[in-house]
Formats: structure tokens, sequence, C-alpha cells
């Protein structure tokens, strides 16, 4: 099966997570578990830049933008035109809320390049489901991946599924969420293809995440659609 990884990083990630991987270990997992493209971000883009010359066809960049930081907004276009295909958001991590207005610059920006928005999911106050889905009612013609899908919390994931439910904008990705049965009720409820698969690399391991598509439920057809096709689609990847 051909597969992307909608979602990874590399670096360090110190602190309460004290993880990390290197670009060269990042290769040499993806060979390991024959993943063919990653979705690659990192808050220093220029490191995102690097990998997708170093490794041309393997590394899809993901500007990574602190809207409460301008100057990360103001050089959006530039990574677009240097072959950037979405935009990263981490409210956890910059600590602001996912419905906020702050946000609506950059959903124009991207709305503008034509490029989708994948935002974390899953971590009160700021990333719930319901916020993002009120970020996506604001801007309905831009594409919003939920990664995590609510994450680690059962009320959140099924508030994750009722969004992208409600919002035809809103694509689930299922990298940290620990219910295989969930992959496969957004595969039946959502859409097809709406949800897709990834790692979030360094802090979970490819071989949990892709047992929890194959023991899913999802049909036969549909896993290759989870772990390739989707993802293909959405990121705009030839």
């Amino acid at each position: 099966m051909k597969i992307i990884d909608a979602h990874a990083h590399i670096g360090y990630i110190g602190g309460w997570a004290d993880v990390g991987i290197t670009g060269e270990e990042l290769i040499a997992q993806m060979d390991r578990f024959e993943i063919e493209k990653t979705v690659l971000c990192n808050e220093d883009n220029d490191i995102t830049l690097d990998m997708m010359k170093r490794y041309p066809g393997r590394m899809i960049g993901a500007v990574y933008v602190n809207p409460m930081n301008t100057a990360t907004v103001d050089f959006m276009e530039k990574y677009f035109d240097l072959g950037f295909k979405a935009v990263k958001l981490n409210p956890l991590r910059h600590a602001y809320c996912a419905d906020s207005e702050a946000l609506d610059p950059v959903l124009e920006k991207a709305q503008a390049a034509g490029v989708p928005v994948c935002i974390h999911s899953g971590h009160p106050p700021y990333s719930l489901p319901w916020q993002i889905g009120l970020l996506a009612e604001r801007h309905p013609k831009v594409k919003v991946m939920m990664i995590h899908m609510g994450h680690g919390h059962g009320v959140y994931i099924d508030a994750a599924l009722k969004m992208a439910r409600r919002y035809s904008n809103i694509w689930l990705e299922m990298s940290g969420m620990p219910m295989p049965s969930k992959i496969r009720e957004a595969y039946e409820t959502v859409g097809k293809d709406r949800i897709m698969f990834g790692t979030d690399t360094p802090f979970h391991d490819p071989s949990v995440e892709l047992q929890k598509v194959l023991v899913s439920g999802v049909e036969e057809a549909g896993i290759q659609r989870v772990l390739y096709d989707n993802a293909a689609m959405f990121f705009e990847i030839k």
C-alpha cells in the first residue's frame, strides 16, 4: 500500500515531551515503514525548506505560523512561493484560542494561495473541536484539517466527528487518537475522503498509528484512501 504521513515534525521538543528526531532519522523511518511522502513542519520553516530541498518529492512543507507573531504571518507567501502546500497552526503551543479572530488573516492568506490549514486539536482551553468548528464556519472556502481529531479525550473525539459532519470544509487526521473504531466512524459518517493517516512523529510511532488504521474496521478499499488517497487530494499532491 502507498502511504502519506499527513503530519510530522523534525527536531527536538524538550520540556514535558522530551522527544526528537533528525531529518536523516525521519527518512530512515519513512523507508522502514514504506511511507512515500511526509507532510513536514518545524517552527523554523527554513529547516523544513532544507528538508524539501534535500529530499525532493518526499517532503511536503507546511508553513508553521504563530498568529500572535505577525512576522510569521507576513512571511507566509514567501514559503508558498517556495513550494509549501499547507499551513500548520498549534493553539496549544502558542497559547491562543482556535476560534480567535487573530487567525483570520492567516486563513485569508491561505485561501488566497489555495492551500489548506492544519490545526492541532484536543487541548482545552485553546484547541477544542468546537472552536475549530467556529473557525471553519467563518472561513467556509478554506480546507481545515483537524489534527488528532480530538486527541485523547472521548468527548473531544466525538465532538471532532460532529464538527466534521456539520462543516464540509473540515477533514480529520487521526494521529494520537486512541480509538480505532472512530476512524471507521469518520470514514462512514463524515466521508470516505475526509479522514487521513498521520503519525505526529516524533510523538508517536508509525507502527502504532498504522495498526490503528488496519484494525479500524474500514473496508479494504478504504484503507488505501485513509493511508494515501485522501491526503494526496487534500494537499493536492501529484
